[in-house]
């Protein structure tokens, strides 16, 4: 390797409002002996998906429907009986009340707004007080729902101090990647000749792409490799993302990208909450892409903090088609004709509220399990690219992953915000992996252990609260 530090951020740096990040390389890093924690930034990301898994299923482990979760179990901390129960509002339910409650610990505050910070949010404002480095964009919001009705905490889970939204809500592959990248043809939008001429983000920076892989740079060759891998799969999924573009022509041969989406997005996509039709293979390619862009943005260093939603709090869909399983076919979806109803009543979502331990739920499993198998593609993608400290960006990185319930009959506050799933990463060896543990805690306070444990002097919650440390989580 050659000798010598390079700058962090500014190797590639694009014009105008484009911005291409790079992989973490040795060439970063003061020392190796300083790679362990210096020289990888401090990141955290709150990862949400709709309904819950039951308390009782969650017990099942890799057994049951965590099966997709089992490739990475050495990679991540399962918390079991963590209590949102403080966050019941009177007049609502999980819907509203754990979604909100989800990484904040605190119920609604109205309909646009939660009720405090969420931690990853805590994180950032401690460790980066006065704003990002430059090229870091501060928080990216992003997601695959369809349900928003009348309160946001159903798919927002970034917030800031005052409960507020911390970024807006990205729900489209393009706007996801303009929204890391910048739009390639910002620049040129009162010329159309010219504007037709900008092919890729990419474009603007293959003058230093070309000094930082040829004869003259000052990286090593495994960084050399590294870059041109790293470029290679932002081109790629610009194309997926952009290919409805007209006359937007293709750089590069990509047999394998999904169709351009069918799905419908915005308000009018549910408008009158009683639930919409969709193919499975419709909704997953979608979120893959989106999965797919936002752990680029990560492993680009374009985003350190935020938040990725996979279906809202009371998610209402009419899912149809056959879902598979490393080889086997585990279920054939078509909720409609299994509940024998239409409407609000057809949907997914009633397999939870008809959740019972003494059946089968058959359905209900199904779904949780196929909800697992898309978290669980997002994390491998962040899994597969190992940084400079010899980890991957998922072992680097603050990863809590929750949802809104653990039970989902309305009938029972306490079993309803009981038991709510939770598991989080090592976050560059903060914490325990490998490992479940039944943790019998407030979510408020496994929310400011991870926060003290990250290095961040922020709270969640009430600054009179007697607080109680996990110290059973730390590695």
């Amino acid at each position: 390797m050659k000798e010598g530090k390079i700058s962090r951020r500014t190797v590639l740096k694009g014009l105008g409002t484009v911005a291409i990040g790079l992989p973490f390389l040795e060439e970063m890093l003061v020392s190796s002996a300083a790679a362990s924690q210096q020289g990888i930034p401090v990141r955290a990301f709150n990862l949400f998906f709709g309904l819950g898994i039951p308390a009782p299923l969650q017990r099942e482990g890799f057994d049951g429907v965590l099966e997709p979760l089992k490739p990475l179990r050495k990679k991540l901390l399962f918390l079991h009986d963590v209590d949102q129960v403080r966050c019941d509002q009177s007049g609502i339910n999980a819907h509203y009340d754990g979604s909100s409650g989800a990484f904040t610990a605190e119920p609604p505050s109205g309909t646009a707004q939660a009720g405090g910070p969420s931690l990853d949010q805590v994180i950032r404002r401690s460790v980066y007080p006065d704003g990002m480095p430059e090229g870091v964009i501060p928080t990216v919001v992003a997601g695959t729902y369809f349900r928003r009705d009348d309160r946001v905490s159903r798919y927002v889970h970034s917030y800031n101090e005052d409960g507020t939204v911390a970024a807006a809500m990205q729900e489209q592959p393009r706007d996801l990647f303009e929204r890391i990248f910048g739009s390639p043809t910002a620049n040129y939008a009162s010329d159309p000749s010219q504007k037709r001429q900008v092919r890729s983000v990419l474009d603007t920076v293959m003058d230093q792409y070309k000094y930082y892989t040829g004869a003259n740079s000052p990286l090593g060759a495994a960084s050399k490799a590294r870059i041109s891998e790293h470029l290679d799969r932002i081109r790629e999924f610009e194309l997926r993302a952009f290919r409805k573009l007209e006359g937007k022509s293709a750089p590069c041969p990509t047999p394998d990208a999904p169709g351009a989406s069918k799905l419908i997005h915005g308000p009018e996509a549910d408008p009158s909450g009683e639930g919409i039709d969709m193919a499975l293979e419709e909704l997953t390619g979608e979120w893959r892409l989106m999965a797919d862009l936002y752990a680029l943005a990560i492993q680009c260093d374009r985003v350190r903090f935020g938040s990725l939603t996979f279906l809202s709090a009371g998610e209402r869909l009419r899912i149809k088609g056959k879902y598979e399983y490393d080889g086997r076919t585990i279920f054939e979806f078509d909720d409609a004709a299994q509940h024998n109803a239409t409407g609000s009543a057809g949907c997914s979502h009633e397999w939870w509220h008809k959740f019972n331990e003494d059946n089968k739920n058959e359905q209900l499993r199904a779904h949780a399990h196929m909800k697992m198998r898309e978290i669980a593609y997002f994390l491998k993608r962040l899994d597969e690219a190992t940084e400079a400290n010899g980890k991957t960006t998922l072992e680097n990185s603050l990863i809590t992953i929750s949802t809104e319930s653990g039970d989902g009959r309305h009938d029972n506050v306490k079993r309803e915000l009981s038991g709510v799933f939770h598991a989080i990463t090592g976050a560059n060896g903060r914490f325990k992996t490998g490992q479940t543990l039944d943790v019998k805690a407030e979510g408020i306070d496994l929310y400011n252990t991870i926060i003290e444990t990250m290095g961040a002097s922020g709270r969640i919650g009430p600054s009179k609260r007697d607080g109680r440390s996990i110290d059973s989580i730390r590695a």
